[in-house]
């Protein structure tokens, strides 16, 4: 696996096919999802879509006023688009969360971020898979 790449090509959330757009959008509630303050830790290249890792991190002072309430990771490609939804608060002192996914193949990975203020931000990163998960086989 490569290295870690932080905000690797971004694309706009505009060229989101429509189910993908739809999961951002009900995330979202109808507020606009704006590209910045998110940045999306991911392997550009990955050798296996079985896991893999995944951190996310948003510019976010964490004070009573101004934080981070929740963050979701969508993908492109995969059976269900909703792969992680993480709630915070202030408590919380960073606005950074890691996990793992798996990716059924080559495909956009989205980060959302919505602010105590409803605002939302995003970072789109396209991953590619060489060695694919979730494979599903037509009959």
């Amino acid at each position: 696996m490569t290295g870690w790449l932080a905000c690797a090509r971004p694309v706009a959330a505009a060229a989101l096919p429509d189910d993908l757009a739809a999961a951002v959008a009900a995330f979202a509630g109808g507020m606009p999802v704006r590209e910045g303050r998110v940045s999306l830790e991911i392997a550009e290249l990955v050798d296996n879509g079985n896991t893999v890792p995944v951190s996310v991190a948003v510019d976010s002072p964490m004070t009573e006023a101004d934080h981070v309430t929740a963050i979701s990771l969508f993908n492109e490609r995969n059976p269900q688009r909703e792969v992680a939804h993480f709630v915070l608060g202030p408590s919380a002192g960073l606005a950074r969360v890691s996990t793992r996914m798996r990716l059924a193949t080559t495909q956009r990975v989205v980060a959302i971020a919505r602010m105590r203020d409803g605002s939302c931000w995003s970072r789109t990163v396209e991953v590619i898979v060489t060695l694919a998960a979730c494979v599903e086989s037509e009959l």
